[in-house]
């Protein structure tokens, strides 16, 4: 594996407010980032959207699974345990990272599925996304 991927995965499975603050040796400074919600460019608004989820989220942690890599390309399947108003949550998903010339990540896309991971677990959405789902399967 590349020793930069190998590095960055370690990061993320360690991911703190302490350890935020080594990001710029992380990300590149004009790095974009893509979820299910939102589209960010550049390192300081990455960097603000971790440390929300700190504000946000008791207990947030990514379990690193699977790792495909290909040249500057890996694909990288993982677990978001997290605790929020007071449950525990988990969200299964994948990340495709695009590493710069100097091994920084340069694009991160995740994906995952906002209906299954937040979605489904809201009164009256969740209930109506859950039957529509039974439906179509």
């Amino acid at each position: 594996m590349n020793p930069h991927l190998a590095r960055h995965l370690d990061w993320f499975a360690s991911l703190s407010p302490v350890t935020l603050e080594d990001i710029d040796a992380v990300y590149a400074e004009s790095a974009t980032f893509r979820d299910p919600f939102q589209a960010l460019h550049g390192r300081a608004a990455i960097k603000a959207l971790y440390a929300r989820m700190f504000q946000r989220l008791q207990a947030p942690r990514f379990v690193i699974g699977a790792v495909v890599a290909q040249g500057e390309q890996a694909f990288v399947s993982w677990d978001f345990s997290f605790v929020l108003l007071g449950r525990a949550q988990q969200i299964h998903g994948g990340t495709l990272l695009t590493l710069a010339a100097d091994g920084r990540i340069a694009a991160h896309r995740d994906y995952w599925d906002a209906a299954e991971g937040v979605y489904e677990k809201l009164p009256l959405i969740g209930a109506l996304l859950r039957v529509i789902k039974r439906r179509m399967a």
